[in-house]
């Protein structure tokens, strides 16, 4: 197992075409809804937070404001998914492709789920310094966000296509996956309707 820093990727690069456009910069709480996502990134025992953005420049904006904002600048790295109307699939290509040589594993955090607790992500690195290949919460019967990768399931992540995120990754798993048990919703919670 490589040992090393974590980074964190937020995957801001959709459409939201199911919400109406503007996913990323609509209001919510105090700020936007990315900023509850960027939050929680931040938070994370990683060294760089790495948001993956699309089409819309405001994306790209809101994520330098926030870190600005927060003193977060030095960690706030930005990737451009030029396909990001492929889905999904592009985005976590492109996030890991975007991080150092040296990284030992990357957060996933989606920028529509904004109630993700803040104290999940140091569990899930715990996990991961104990052996497993890769780390998610659980609520009930169901697998959350956010997800954590070591770099040795990067090249997998490297040749998603389509709208599929890593969950078909994470399903073929007969090993090497600890789930966090939570009764914390948040880990489940995403905003799709306006």
């Amino acid at each position: 197992m490589k040992t090393g820093p974590l980074e964190a990727i937020v995957l801001a690069a959709g459409m939201g075409s199911r919400f109406g456009g503007g996913k990323m910069t609509a209001p919510w709480g105090d700020g936007l809804l990315l900023d509850a996502a960027l939050a929680a990134a931040f938070a994370a025992p990683a060294r760089s937070v790495t948001v993956v953005w699309g089409a819309d420049v405001a994306v790209l904006e809101a994520a330098s404001r926030y870190a600005d904002k927060t003193g977060q600048d030095d960690r706030l790295h930005l990737a451009r998914n030029l396909q990001y109307t492929e889905g999904m699939g592009a985005s976590l290509r492109t996030g890991i492709s975007s991080l150092p040589p040296d990284a030992a594993g990357a957060f996933v955090f989606l920028g529509d789920m904004p109630r993700i607790p803040h104290d999940m992500a140091p569990k899930l690195a715990g996990a991961l310094a104990d052996g497993t290949r890769a780390a998610a919460p659980v609520c009930g019967d169901k697998r959350g966000h956010p997800v954590l990768f070591s770099a040795e399931l990067f090249p997998a992540l490297k040749s998603l296509a389509g709208d599929r995120g890593a969950g078909w990754l994470l399903n073929a798993m007969t090993h090497g996956l600890t789930l966090i048990p939570t009764e914390d919703g948040g880990v489940l919670f995403d905003v799709d309707e306006r």
